[in-house]
């Protein structure tokens, strides 16, 4: 299951790619336009950092803005950042699988399959495809 810091991330980086023409983007603005508590996004701003996902100036004009194209960002690149692991079960969660059973587990497989498709599928989808399907959904009319 995906956090409310992942969810709330995900959010912010909309925010600023629906936004990014307007320079740096002062963290009240995104808190108010997502109605997401300016102290919760000041707590996911240093993971966002961390990953290289965010550039930040401060002083008079200071706030944030990505570093790359809206198209270079993957919803899963930013969950990983700021969930960790996504793996269905905690055997999947690190490169080796430490568990005593796992050359005998009857359903590894099926963990594993489904870590591969919600992976290739958060992949799949960029920043850009949420702003183009967002933008179809609002000039769609009846």
């Amino acid at each position: 299951m995906i956090s409310t810091r992942g969810r709330y991330a995900l959010r912010m980086m909309v925010d600023l790619a629906e936004h990014g023409d307007e320079g740096f983007v002062a963290l009240k603005d995104i808190a108010r336009r997502q109605d997401i508590s300016k102290k919760y996004l000041e707590q996911i701003v240093p993971i966002l950092n961390r990953a290289a996902l965010l550039q930040t100036t401060r002083g008079a004009g200071g706030g944030y803005r990505l570093t790359k194209t809206p198209k270079d960002y993957t919803v899963g690149e930013i969950l990983r950042a700021t969930e960790g692991s996504m793996a269905p079960v905690a055997c999947l969660e690190s490169g080796v699988n430490a568990c005593p059973r796992c050359s005998e587990c009857a359903t590894l497989f099926v963990w594993a399959g489904l870590q591969k498709i919600e992976e290739e599928y958060l992949d799949s989808i960029t920043l850009q495809d949420i702003l183009d399907k967002q933008a179809e959904t609002d000039n769609y009319s009846i």
